[in-house]
């Protein structure tokens, strides 16, 4: 966050905008806050190419308003569509797979690590913008996050993440950080169950509902469950770290089907914020073209969900989409009852 050496004179500031985003919603340019507003474009302009917001000064937002550990950390990405955009003209806007259109669109890729501490608070304290630029992949980008955040002082109890992200680097990068963590395999992954055969964990037969204690190849003792899915079977794996005093069996014996489903609904929650981010946050609706601009605009959209957020924790609203949908109520009935009385029919 850039340091202020005297009292701002700025006539946009970062409380104005969020407010901005939380409220406007449909076109979230800096044309229409500087004519809602009376400003000029230019002071609008001027905030997002002036500001230097980091990851992490949104952990900072946070930190004091969460249980630091004990929780559940995901990792996900979104695409931040861009479908009327020039990537020659606009910085990292590319062409990526999109799990919302099943195909490759252009966009932003958003990577986000996501938080729901023992009080179901749930906030993203991590993310980056994919820039090819930089050379790194979005497994590259993930290890970078997580060391991070726990260099910031996070301990969660779990990490999950979808097959993406389960590659065996990302799984002994976790294992050195001492993490528990629960992620999503490909049906083609290599487990064993007698030392020195491996099948593919789509030949297994039968999965217990309890899960199964397996050896992923090239990484160690996991406990595979199995779900059905749109008639699809999906896996994951569930690891728990060793210890001096535990077997295996012992160690994953610990691990019931419940802990699987509650730490599964965990990451979930990562897809409904990159779902409210981009419907009620305004994300994907501006018209700046600089790298720095578009991380600015971006982390001011984070930061007004974290603040949809606080207002559920603190029962202001029932859920993200509310502030939204009620902001214009009474706007709406005034011109129904003035529409209805003028254009009465007799």
């Amino acid at each position: 966050m850039r340091i202020l050496t005297k009292p701002s004179t700025a006539q946009c500031t970062l409380a104005t905008y969020v407010s901005f985003l939380l409220s406007e919603p449909k076109n979230a340019t800096c044309t229409r806050l500087s004519n809602l507003l009376d400003l000029s474009h230019d002071s609008i302009n001027r905030f997002l190419q002036r500001e230097d917001y980091t990851p992490k000064d949104l952990f900072n937002l946070v930190k004091d308003q969460i249980t630091l550990k004990g929780g559940t950390l995901s990792v996900d990405d979104s695409v931040i569509d861009k479908p009327y955009t020039n990537p020659n003209k606009t910085k990292l806007v590319d062409y990526f797979w999109s799990g919302k259109h099943k195909r490759v669109v252009k966009g932003i890729n958003l990577i986000t690590l996501y938080y729901t501490d023992i009080n179901k608070i749930n906030v993203p304290i991590n993310f980056r913008l994919y820039n090819k630029d930089e050379g790194k992949t979005k497994n590259d980008y993930f290890r970078d996050m997580l060391t991070e955040v726990l260099t910031w002082g996070l301990k969660p109890a779990f990490l999950t993440g979808d097959s993406w992200y389960s590659s065996l680097e990302n799984l002994k990068s976790v294992k050195n950080h001492q993490l528990s963590f629960l992620f999503a395999i490909e049906q083609n992954r290599l487990v064993s169950i007698e030392k020195g055969t491996y099948i593919q964990v789509q030949t297994l037969e039968t999965i217990p509902e309890s899960g199964l204690i397996v050896y992923l190849k090239e990484f160690g003792k996991v406990k595979l469950f199995r779900t059905v899915f749109k008639n699809e079977p999906r896996h994951y794996i569930l690891y728990l770290p060793e210890t001096e005093t535990e077997t295996d069996i012992e160690r994953f014996g610990k691990l019931t089907y419940e802990d699987f489903k509650n730490i599964h609904n965990n990451h979930w929650n990562i897809e409904q914020f990159h779902r409210a981010v981009k419907q009620v946050c305004n994300i994907e609706r501006f018209q700046v073209r600089t790298n720095k601009a578009i991380q600015n605009h971006i982390f001011c959209s984070i930061f007004a969900f974290i603040r949809l957020e606080f207002m559920r924790v603190q029962n202001l609203i029932s859920n993200w989409y509310e502030v939204q949908k009620n902001l214009f109520n009474d706007v709406i009935r005034i011109f129904i009852q003035n529409e209805s009385q003028t254009n009465s029919i007799t």
